[in-house]
């Protein structure tokens, strides 16, 4: 006996609209999470190369250096200096809204520090 075998249209029209939501948010969140490891490397850079005499002046200058290259928009300004048991910490913390569509969008609350 023949049975016929296969996808019905309607699955599958659901499936790939399912399928593109998923891959546009994606690429709408990736390029945030990109910058996000890219500010997380620069600072732990910044505590690598400065020495115990650094001031946050400099701290930040250094910072602000390396976001150029890295195009970060991320301002020196934002970073949380601090020392904790004759060790430099930068800390920083921001939230990144990221529209998805019409009046919907996806809020992400970044935080990290040199010391993780």
């Amino acid at each position: 006996m023949n049975t016929q075998r296969g996808i019905a249209l309607g699955s599958l029209l659901f499936w790939a609209i399912i399928l593109v939501v998923l891959v546009t948010t994606g690429l709408k969140i990736v390029p945030s999470a990109i910058d996000y490891y890219k500010l997380q490397k620069d600072i732990r850079a910044v505590v690598a190369q400065a020495g115990p005499e650094a001031t946050v002046a400099d701290l930040r200058k250094t910072y602000q250096r390396f976001a150029e290259v890295d195009m970060l928009e991320f301002p020196a300004s934002e970073l949380d200096i601090s020392k904790e048991r004759g060790q430099i910490v930068i800390e920083f913390a921001y939230e990144k809204r990221i529209p998805l569509f019409a009046n919907v969008s996806l809020v992400i609350d970044y935080k990290g520090s040199s010391a993780e």
